[in-house]
């Protein structure tokens, strides 16, 4: 059995230090929790993306990412730009009054299922980190492993889903934070600072 478990408990470990880290996908999950919208349909396009792109990756695709190194430049400048969108969107929503948990929620009401679920995708997809991280990094350490790569893709898997799952759970409980109408601006103002910046170095890196 250890030839299973170390490999998987070796791809727990890495899946969750390349996972856990504030950026665009994570804070789009965030935000969504606190608004209490869509949120199992987001936590499930963003954990079964990952699963899908690791899988590929322990499969061997990255070495074709590789290959093509064009398609992650492409990938870069269209992430960076929808990046820096969502937060200057989030910037006006920060500068403006609004009433609270009330009024958020009754934006979330009339958000788009769609809309949420195609934001995260395109948070996923549309971000260069994401194939550094799960195609080509896992890829590389789960084949390291032999025999046992596909034990060490199961444990990444299974990290990628419960922080995921965690992050969109956690955060609902933490909508009674968010009845102030200052409690919502710190936090676009937040989600602004982080998106536009990493949009940005998205850019300033092709």
């Amino acid at each position: 059995m250890s030839g299973f478990w170390m490999p998987a408990l070796a791809g727990l470990l890495t899946g969750a230090g390349l996972i856990i880290a504030i950026g665009p996908q994570n804070v789009f999950v965030l935000r969504q929790g606190v608004r209490r919208a869509h949120v199992a349909q987001v936590v499930a396009v963003c954990a079964v993306s990952d699963v899908v792109l690791i899988t590929a990756g322990v499969a061997g695709l990255g070495a074709l990412v590789s290959a093509h190194p064009a398609l992650i430049t492409v990938a870069t400048l269209l992430g960076g730009a929808y990046v820096i969108v969502l937060g200057l969107m989030a910037a006006k929503r920060s500068l403006r009054s609004g009433t609270g948990m009330a009024t958020d929620t009754g934006e979330a009401a009339t958000t788009s299922r769609w809309m949420a679920i195609g934001t995260a995708l395109a948070l996923t997809w549309l971000n260069p980190h994401v194939y550094l991280d799960t195609v080509l990094t896992m890829g590389a350490i789960a084949n390291g492993h032999g025999n046992g790569k596909w034990a060490f893709a199961i444990g990444a898997c299974v990290a990628s889903i419960l922080w995921f799952t965690i992050l969109g759970g956690g955060s609902r409980r933490m909508a009674p934070l968010f009845a102030k109408p200052r409690a919502w601006r710190i936090l676009d103002a937040v989600v602004a600072v982080i998106m536009i910046g990493m949009g940005a170095a998205l850019i300033a890196s092709v």
